[in-house]
């Protein structure tokens, strides 16, 4: 009867926090698929806490007959074991419990309730138990793993390392991103290269029709502005020259400074746009200006991809 009345105290406990939590985060329009991951962790709660009710009975028996046992023996031996000491009068709750949790002081007159039943040259040996300190601090971290386990595991609040790994990753992508168009944005006359990537010349299309066409006709036929569909220069041709026209501008011919309003890069992409204008066949082209630009060996540079 007694047993049953551990067993109940273990399992009814179990049975009614599963049911509070299972009406608490389990909604009636959860997908039966989730409903049935969350009833099955319940259930493996519920089956932890019998079993672990289960393991403390088993321990207390054991501890109860191993003194009922030692004290039959004892007894047959004609030893009186002394009564156990009781509590200083006076001592506060927390005292008592911090020495019962915490520091676990066996007097000296109570050591022969733990002393075991076999001696070694006169020395006898004490069933010391573990300091409360350690043996707590050990459950505790049973109890921060099983938590560990349930939030980066099991749970949609943590990330399992796996995910970490992806969320690291994609992080270090994005700072390789801002630190190749950090390094874009430092291109300048003297380092500037040609563009012949689709995606490069389609933005400097984007740009050379958004900005330049109003001066230089959508095809670069040139109306106000030169014509680029020629072989003519005024200021130069080249990646080079043309950069530093469109960064710097001519105010003296009415050709504004871009570099406060354009990144290095988008200079870098209309340039290359704009010199592969050259040997188009727009309607209405303007007349030649300049003289016809002939690439020297110190103007070659190498296209970039």
């Amino acid at each position: 009867m007694k047993n049953k009345k551990i067993w109940l105290v273990g399992i009814m406990p179990a049975i009614t926090i599963t049911n509070i939590i299972g009406q608490a985060v389990v909604p009636a329009q959860k997908p039966v698929a989730q409903l049935n991951d969350i009833l099955f962790w319940l259930l493996m709660v519920t089956c932890v806490v019998v079993f672990l009710v289960a393991i403390l009975f088993i321990v207390k028996t054991n501890q109860l007959l191993y003194n009922r046992l030692m004290e039959l023996e004892f007894a047959n031996k004609g030893i009186i074991l002394p009564q156990a000491v009781a509590q200083p009068e006076g001592e506060s709750l927390w005292e008592n419990m911090r020495k019962k949790y915490w520091n676990n002081p066996i007097p000296i007159e109570q050591e022969s309730e733990i002393t075991f039943n076999h001696a070694y040259d006169g020395i006898r040996e004490l069933d010391n138990r573990l300091p409360p300190w350690w043996v707590n601090m050990f459950v505790l971290t049973i109890i921060w793993a099983a938590g560990y386990m349930w939030y980066y595991h099991f749970s949609d609040n943590g990330l399992s390392s796996a995910e970490e790994y992806q969320v690291d990753m994609e992080i270090s992508r994005k700072a390789a991103a801002v630190a190749l168009a950090g390094k874009a944005n430092s291109v300048d006359e003297s380092s500037v290269t040609v563009l012949s990537d689709v995606s490069s010349l389609e933005d400097g299309e984007r740009v050379f029709k958004t900005l330049c066409a109003a001066c230089h006709g959508q095809s670069g036929e040139g109306t106000v502005g030169p014509n680029f569909t020629d072989a003519y220069w005024i200021h130069g041709g080249g990646i080079k020259n043309v950069f530093k026209t469109i960064k710097y501008g001519v105010p003296e011919k009415g050709m504004i400074s871009w570099e406060t309003q354009l990144k290095p890069i988008e200079m870098q992409k209309v340039a290359s746009y704009i010199l592969g204008l050259e040997g188009g066949t727009p309607a209405n082209p303007k007349a030649p200006q300049g003289q016809i630009w002939k690439e020297t060996a110190q103007d070659t540079v190498k296209t970039s991809k």
